[in-house]
């Protein structure tokens, strides 16, 4: 039970970011997206930084788990690239409320060296990915290159989403890394073992 609720407080917390922004996304408003009291959020989470810190590092874990549980599934080493590219831009994470959650953190990064250290482990850990993805097609150093350029690309359309009028746009964003990897590796990627 104690999980269930710090999960759904997390969930609070990235709709509140969503819908009034970082800087207004109050303990108060938090708890009444929730349908709970200021108090409850305080009993799961000693302040606002707390709470935000938490729900910056659940998802990092929602984007972890999307990309091994696509590298589960992948038979081929073009799949395996693909799983790394559809796990960072799947739907289950490439929606309007997670994307202007990522942003709304990434522009506090530079003042909460807490929130510094998770974007650190996630840029490593996509980079670390691909590299491993795109070993079985080109060598040191390019590997490194493309990798470098490939996450650059991934990070491109999640600002992309965040800052368009219409919302995230996963079918374009997947389209654009195919076009990407197919003009730099010479593979088709085909069909994908998984629902992308």
């Amino acid at each position: 039970m104690e999980e269930i609720r710090r999960r759904q407080l997390i969930e609070a917390t990235i709709a509140s970011i969503h819908d009034v922004g970082f800087s207004e996304a109050s303990v108060s408003r938090i708890a009444a997206t929730a349908g709970v009291s200021a108090g409850i959020v305080h009993h799961y989470f000693e302040d606002k930084g707390e709470l935000l810190e938490a729900t910056m590092r659940q998802l990092a874990v929602n984007l972890s788990n999307s990309v091994v549980r696509r590298q589960r599934a992948a038979k081929t080493p073009a799949h395996r690239l693909m799983a790394v590219v559809d796990g960072n831009l799947g739907p289950e994470l490439f929606r309007a409320e997670a994307v202007s959650a990522w942003l709304a953190f990434w522009s506090q990064v530079p003042t909460h060296s807490n929130l510094a250290r998770i974007q650190t482990v996630i840029i490593r850990r996509l980079h670390s990915n691909l590299v491993h993805a795109l070993r079985p097609f080109l060598r040191e150093p390019e590997v490194q290159h493309v990798a470098q350029d490939l996450a650059c690309l991934i990070d491109g359309m999640w600002l992309r989403a965040a800052l368009s009028p219409a919302g995230p746009d996963g079918a374009d964003a997947r389209r654009a890394a195919i076009a990407f990897i197919t003009s730099r590796l010479s593979i088709k990627i085909g069909d994908t073992p998984w629902t992308s």
